[in-house]
């Protein structure tokens, strides 16, 4: 049976990969803090798209008690599931709004 070198050479990267990130410690995988990340701009493509704002219309709708929502209770600014790498304002709101379960 002839073995195919592209697929040998696949293996051997992904082993490799693994044992480096295995022996390179934390810091490789180490996630983003919401400080350091940017904040969603309103006029932001993907932004626009959802009708996101940094204020909600209706105060019993905002980026909060979504969902969505990511990172500690009480921060102004944290990290959203759609908008990968940048951070929304915890008053805000988008169209996506899907409330957190009770």
């Amino acid at each position: 049976m002839k073995s195919n070198p592209t697929r040998r050479r696949f293996l051997q990267l992904s082993i490799g990969g693994l044992v480096g990130m295995t022996l390179g410690g934390k810091e490789l995988i180490k996630p983003a803090l919401a400080e350091e990340l940017p904040k969603l701009a309103e006029d932001d493509p993907q932004a626009a798209a959802l009708k996101y704002v940094h204020q909600t219309p209706d105060e019993a709708k905002h980026c909060a008690n979504c969902a969505l929502i990511q990172g500690n209770d009480g921060d102004e600014w944290r990290p959203c599931a759609l908008f990968p790498g940048k951070v929304v304002n915890a008053n805000g709101w988008c169209s996506a709004y899907a409330p957190k379960p009770s």
